[in-house]
């Protein structure tokens, strides 16, 4: 993404009267039911290997196999060009278009009330709009404060390095879930904080995390790509965010909070078949009670995990599910405490 979220906010955050970015109550769509299969499109401003927006590629995808959806996609859009290829997708007359509008929030809903019949859900920080514009997020914290629940436990120099993207309440709220957990279990444990400025560049997040190590880490939450394979060069440990890439680092990924929006994508397609689109708040499907996050397996550490913290995570998971434990909701920029 070429701006930062965090350095938008400020500025939207003055427009929200305006354009409707928070606050703004569902209203009746006027949008008929669709026969055959959803038109979809999407607009990504990242690879679609990213971590976050292969996520929603996966739900589309699965979408599309099922026989559901026909399905094309546009990624690497800057922003400078999102608002061009958002209303050119509305213009050839997809039902559905679906993105990440986190950098260009003002122009994005400029487009949805220029095109009442189409529908559009997007990732993004502030409210629906209009009549068509949802919104969701990653609202993964639960699943990422079960992972810190392992971390605090398995390191050894009492020293995690966390690297991120940017310090964005999207992005701070997992991290503060995760040192939440790993204080718990380990209360004598200290963090060192980075981001690196981008939401794609492997390479920089690799040298974030090498610095870490060379001050004393011997683990890493992997905001974001690059950091794990920091950690297996080093023969560090990691934990994973939003996908499990255990597979491909089975000796150094303990375990991961994993993202779902299959359930966000499932909910909105129904609602587009239907003619009941209406601009809503679907971060409430990323939640673990509605199967949009989940906890990875151990995998090859299930042994080296103690038994009681194994114990502890499966505990908390289920008073989590049952509504019994609620994991704090920080959305405020994670400091280093080392």
């Amino acid at each position: 993404m070429s701006i930062s979220r965090r350095l938008f906010l400020a500025s939207a955050a003055l427009a929200a009267g305006l354009f409707g970015l928070a606050g703004a109550s569902p209203a009746t769509a006027q949008m008929k039911p669709v026969q055959g299969k959803i038109k979809v499109a999407a607009i990504y401003t990242v690879p679609v290997e990213q971590q976050w927006v292969s996520r929603i590629h996966k739900a589309l995808n699965a979408a599309k196999d099922r026989g559901d959806i026909e399905y094309v996609f546009s990624e690497n859009v800057t922003n400078t060009d999102y608002e061009r290829v958002m209303r050119e997708y509305a213009q050839k007359g997809n039902n559905l278009v679906v993105g990440e509008v986190f950098g260009v929030e003002r122009a994005a809903r400029k487009v949805a009330a220029d095109f009442p019949n189409t529908a559009f859900l997007m990732g993004s920080s502030f409210g629906p709009a209009g009549k068509n514009f949802s919104v969701f997020d990653n609202w993964i914290q639960e699943a990422s404060y079960l992972t810190g629940l392992v971390a605090g436990a398995m390191t050894k120099s009492n020293a995690i390095g966390m690297v991120g993207g940017y310090p964005i309440p999207e992005v701070n709220r997992l991290m503060h879930a995760f040192m939440d957990g790993a204080k718990e279990t380990n209360p004598n444990v200290k963090f060192m904080v980075s981001f690196i400025g981008s939401w794609f560049d492997p390479p920089k997040a690799k040298e974030a995390a090498f610095a870490q190590i060379d001050r004393g880490a011997d683990l890493l939450y992997a905001e974001r790509f690059g950091v794990t394979d920091a950690a297996k060069e080093r023969k560090k440990l990691a934990i994973g965010n939003v996908i499990d890439t255990q597979p491909q680092y089975p000796e150094t990924m303990i375990v991961s909070a994993l993202w779902h929006m299959e359930p966000t994508i499932d909910t909105a397609l129904a609602k587009v078949k239907a003619g009941t689109f209406t601009a809503e708040d679907y971060g409430q499907y990323s939640q673990m009670k509605a199967g949009g996050a989940s906890i990875s397996s151990l995998a090859g550490f299930e042994s080296k995990v103690p038994a009681d913290v194994r114990a502890k995570v499966k505990q908390r998971e289920q008073e989590i599910r049952d509504g019994l434990y609620r994991v704090n909701v920080n959305d405020s920029e994670p400091k280093s405490t080392m």
